[in-house]
């Protein structure tokens, strides 16, 4: 939210520099994120003076240019080149001085220098006025009036507002510092806790009148639960034109561009006090009669964006006497809206329900500074002062008068929200005691009304324009922002339990698993639970959102796939091509029984291993890469003995999964490239998916044991074995676990040879076995034993022979 300090200085007067209220501000929980500036001629036309032309004559080396001299106010006149039509002697014109800085509209810069001009040297540039950033025009150059004195930087002569403007990162409950008055509402308390008094001034409504009662509109409000309260008047024989150069900066130093007096002065009430308005061109409203009511479900409906949208059934409509002209709060129709031909106007200043306008807006994607506004809630007494105001300055800048009555439909008042505040319950709460005074003091800059003072506590009223202040501990909040949370103290000892907890409680093992990835170069992702219904497959029981922030998040996502693809794909398209992504998250399911949460990891890998090298050679991502890691994470899980079986996934080209007892821990492998051409990706990607639940079950069951480092070595022998292509490595690795339990310490496939010098349909695997004694060395004869018994066992069982 952008807050123009000019503008808030109009409400409280305050001569502190921005960087100081800007602390203040945000130590009262508006915090300011940045300060910027603002100026309503960029530049601020340093550098451009007033000069009087004193000769013009024929340019002797180009028929459309001039030679003049100009006086500027220094010792001798400027010589300038130049070629608009209108330019003569004795004139008064703004001269920007050789070093001036002028920028186009696109805000790109250049500088004036002295130079030649088909032989003739210039000394500066004598200027439109869309050269200098004060119109449109560029005809000619700008003549000023005759009575000003050259030299005078035209910065003086012209109204030029600088301003800073703070951008306040508002949180959703201050829906009452939604305004330029909401800020400077706390900015007064905060300086009144500094002792510093200052009156809060308020623009007054005191001379709104009704001038005559020519153009009535009658109003109904079919559904009060959606629009509590509204009101509206007339303004006729108004001139709908530009405005006014101190309203148009205003506007354009919150980042609004101008539109036309009506208009503007609707927008600037808006974020003046936080209530939004609209105007109708009141010729267009048949009947003279306006309806707020719902419409039958998909009713069509043109809005000023020109896009025709399908009505819901709960939408509020603002309908004339015949069709639809609004979407109430939300956005304004195509055919009802002010133009340059209006010449009467209803000004509508309404209270519509938070919860219907947020629905509404988000289910036409639309998300206006008026929907932003009714979603967070409003203040319901601020509606007809709002509408005195809007009302006060249409008449001023665009003239005409005011034709009706007031309509102010209001038949169910809200009550007085009472909480009870007790002393106690504030220093339990803020750990230290503050004095009665200064919380009485605090309350009173809130306006939150002391109705009764108890030894115990405070009998409060709460404003109505605090829509979220309803408890005890909301009010403790509001004191503890004002008084200061810096002025809390804090003590010098703190006291704390330790709590027991287990070493396979979920947040250690995912810790110790993501710490473990990025040690392998990975990076933790993190990405929506909500995904398009598209992502779904048909048959899939999915939980759906009753009120989607958008079409593309309206489902709670059944895999992880997706969301990690969106994601590679997001990455591809900026040339980020090689990824070692994982990500912790749930998938969602609605079941017979109810709903499920599923707890997954998800890994995603694409394209090179490691960057690429001098020293290194490239080398691309593959299945059993992705094996690899799995592999070491269930290491250091400590999940041993885990059974593979091929995997069932139809997003998987090709895979495997890995099983324990009739739980599956892990499915991995190729994503097939139909899952990866809705997304666009064109190079491979692998992915993993470990059942989280699952792997927490299973670690949850194994014991870790220690044991000592053995003393004696190792020894490696191997096999080059020819066997039948038909025989896979882990009937090799069974057998010689099987055959040597004691001594047997790893088995390793090193070399695969198919071809040439063997016959047909067989194969040559290298195996290496390494054995090991714990207890003494290992002698020739036993080794010897030991690699003829696996021999034995490999002819017998697999036919194998030694080449």
């Amino acid at each position: 939210m952008k807050i123009s300090y000019n503008w808030l200085k109009q409400f409280v007067q305050i001569d502190w520099d921005a960087q100081k209220t800007g602390e203040l501000l945000t130590d009262l929980g508006l915090e300011v994120e940045g300060i910027a500036q603002f100026e309503s001629v960029k530049g601020g036309l340093k550098g451009i003076v007033v000069g009087q032309v004193l000769t013009c004559e024929k340019h002797p080396n180009a028929d459309k240019l001039k030679l003049t001299t100009v006086d500027v106010g220094q010792e001798a006149p400027l010589q300038i080149v130049c070629g608009a039509p209108n330019v003569a002697a004795g004139q008064k014109v703004p001269v920007a001085t050789v070093g001036t800085t002028l920028y186009t509209k696109e805000g790109e810069s250049w500088t004036i220098k002295k130079g030649k001009i088909r032989g003739e040297v210039s000394q500066g540039m004598i200027c439109a006025e869309d050269e200098i950033g004060l119109g449109d025009g560029h005809d000619g150059i700008m003549v000023l009036n005759d009575d000003l004195v050259p030299g005078t930087p035209c910065a003086q002569v012209f109204d030029i507002e600088n301003d800073e403007v703070f951008e306040i990162g508002l949180t959703p409950n201050r829906a009452d510092a939604m305004s330029h008055f909401g800020v400077a509402r706390d900015l007064k308390a905060g300086l009144e806790q500094k002792e510093i008094q200052k009156e809060l001034v308020t623009p007054s409504t005191s001379n709104f009148s009704v001038d005559n009662r020519s153009l009535k509109i009658d109003v109904e409000v079919k559904d009060s639960d959606l629009a509590p309260r509204y009101c509206g008047v007339t303004i006729s024989n108004l001139i709908v034109q530009e405005s006014p150069d101190w309203l148009k900066n205003r506007l354009k130093s919150i980042g609004l561009t101008p539109i036309n007096n009506v208009v503007d002065v609707t927008n600037y009430v808006l974020h003046e006090l936080g209530q939004p308005l609209h105007a109708f061109d009141a010729s267009k409203i048949k009947g003279n009669k306006v309806e707020v009511k719902t419409l039958p479900a998909g009713t069509k409906f043109t809005t000023l964006d020109e896009v025709e949208r399908e009505l819901h059934e709960d939408d509020l409509i603002i309908c004339d006497g015949e069709k639809p002209m609004c979407i109430a709060g939300v956005f304004g129709g195509i055919h009802s809206g002010v133009t340059e031909h209006t010449t009467s106007i209803f000004l509508e200043s309404a209270y519509f329900d938070p919860v219907s306008i947020r629905k509404t807006a988000k289910r036409h994607g639309l998300s206006t500074d008026a929907s932003f506004r009714f979603e967070r809630g409003i203040d319901i007494n601020l509606s007809k002062y709002a509408l005195k105001r809007a009302a006060l300055l249409i008449r001023e800048i665009a003239g005409g008068y005011i034709t009706s009555d007031i309509i102010d439909l209001f038949p169910k008042k809200p009550q007085d929200r009472q909480v009870f505040l007790t002393f106690n319950k504030i220093n339990s709460l803020i750990g230290q005691e503050i004095p009665q005074d200064t919380i009485k003091s605090i309350l009173s800059s809130l306006e939150i009304r002391i109705n009764n003072v108890t030894e115990s506590g405070l009998g409060l009223t709460i404003p109505t324009y605090r829509v979220d202040v309803t408890r005890e501990v909301d009010v403790i909040e509001e004191i503890l922002r004002v008084f200061g949370y810096n002025n809390v103290d804090f003590k010098e000892k703190l006291n704390a339990s330790i709590a027991k907890s287990s070493r396979f409680e979920n947040h250690r093992l995912q810790d110790i698993i993501g710490n473990t990835l990025a040690a392998k170069g990975f990076y933790e992702i993190m990405t929506n639970s909500l995904v398009s219904s598209d992502f779904v497959e048909e048959n899939t029981s999915v939980v759906e959102m009753l009120n989607p922030l958008s079409s593309d998040l309206s489902i709670l996502r059944t895999s992880m796939l997706h969301s990690g693809l969106q994601t590679v794909s997001y990455n591809h398209n900026r040339q980020k091509n090689d990824l070692k992504l994982f990500e912790f998250g749930k998938t969602y399911h609605k079941m017979d029984e109810g709903f499920q949460e599923n707890q997954h990891l998800s890994i995603f890998i694409s394209g090179e291993r490691t960057e690429n090298s001098w020293a290194t050679s490239s080398r691309k991502s593959d299945f059993f890469y992705l094996k690899g890691i799995v592999e070491i994470l269930f290491e250091r899980l400590g999940l041993g003995n885990l059974d593979v079986e091929p995997a069932t996934d139809d997003n998987l080209a090709e895979g495997i999964t890995f099983v324990k007892g009739s739980n599956q821990i892990a499915s991995l492998g190729l994503v097939a490239k139909s899952a990866l051409k809705r997304f666009d990706i064109k190079q491979e990607v692998f992915y993993a998916n470990l059942d989280w639940d699952s792997v927490l079950n299973a670690v949850n069951r194994n014991n870790i044991t220690f044991k000592e480092i053995p003393k004696f070595p190792e020894v490696t022998r191997d096999f080059a074995l020819l066997l039948d292509d038909s025989i896979t490595f882990q009937k090799v690795y069974d057998i010689a676990w099987s055959t040597e339990k004691k001594l047997l310490k790893k088995v390793n496939l090193f070399d695969v040879y198919t071809g040439k010098n063997l016959p047909d349909g067989k194969k040559s695997y290298a195996v290496s076995f390494t054995l090991m004694d714990e207890n003494k060395t290992l002698t020739d004869k036993q080794i010897d034993k030991i690699m003829g018994k696996l021999l034995t066992q490999y002819q017998k069982q697999l036919g194998a022979e030694l080449r």
